[in-house]
């Protein structure tokens, strides 16, 4: 799934905190003992296994930010599939700059990947069904861009990026706030026309409880929390298309069918951001 680039100034702070972290204060000693300041070299990044490509920019930034002479080219894009051996691009310059940037671009361009893959094969599980998959704010400190950026690489969808563009009404806001409906009144007054309300529910009668607020608090999504598939039929049934639901909770590739199989809108998971297994992908000589 082809989907647009983020812009090379996004990127360029995370490539560069990352090597600043990498050569820390005197350099590639390992690389700059061993190999001589003249030697070029060329390489391929070529995958371990198969599939879909995320991070192809990031890796072109972290060979670039450390020495602009070197020469990537790509031949695979974010969003597509790969199988085991393809090469996703040739890199070629000093051999000094292609192995002390390497790992950083591994680095960004394993665990993107990965996220995009695992985002797929869910994504790939729900076909027959009308639900979206969708990463949450379970990410990476720093990362949170690029890693839903890799969601959408491999078909899923973004939930709120920060906790500043929607209103999520949580179990510990109702708690504090003494009900739902006072969590909920408080949220509408206080945000504006565009902003979006959801409201977190773990149980049918919370659920009925919220239906009740319409039309005078509305919400425009419901949270299903941890609510097994037969559960969230029910609620679905309830809720009857008058605001958006959305499923969390126990996600897994052999639970996501069940769950979508219910009718719900949305399928949000955590572990596609902050656990998701890399891509193998390595540098190899040509």
């Amino acid at each position: 799934m082809r989907i647009p680039p983020l812009p090379d100034f996004l990127l360029l702070p995370l490539v560069e905190n990352a090597l600043r972290e990498d050569l820390g204060r005197a350099g590639d000693i390992t690389t700059n003992a061993i190999i001589s300041a003249d030697i070029q070299w060329q390489a391929a990044l070529n995958t371990r296994n198969a599939g879909i490509l995320a991070g192809v920019d990031l890796a072109r930034l972290a060979f670039h930010s450390l020495d602009p002479t070197v020469v990537f080219t790509p031949l695979k894009q974010d969003g597509d599939s790969v199988a085991a051996g393809d090469c996703l691009a040739r890199v070629s310059g000093s051999a000094r700059s292609l192995l002390s940037a390497e790992r950083v671009a591994l680095n960004f361009l394993c665990h993107l990947s990965g996220i995009a893959s695992e985002t797929h094969k869910l994504v790939e599980a729900i076909k027959p069904h009308k639900a979206h998959i969708a990463c949450t704010r379970k990410t990476t400190p720093g990362l949170r861009a690029i890693e839903k950026y890799a969601v959408r690489a491999g078909g899923g969808v973004n939930h709120r990026f920060g906790l500043d563009d929607a209103v999520l009404i949580k179990d510990n806001h109702i708690a504090v706030a003494g009900s739902i409906r006072a969590a909920v009144e408080s949220a509408r007054k206080a945000v504006g026309h565009l902003v979006k309300v959801e409201l977190e529910v773990d149980t049918l009668a919370q659920l009925d409880e919220a239906i009740t607020l319409l039309p005078s608090a509305p919400i425009d999504v419901v949270l299903l929390d941890n609510m097994p598939p037969a559960t969230l039929k029910l609620a679905v049934e309830k809720v009857a298309g008058r605001f958006v639901t959305e499923a969390s909770g126990g996600v897994t590739l052999s639970t996501v069918t069940a769950i979508a199989a219910t009718g719900v809108d949305v399928i949000s998971v955590g572990w596609i951001t902050h656990s998701a297994p890399i891509l193998d992908i390595g540098l190899d000589r040509v």
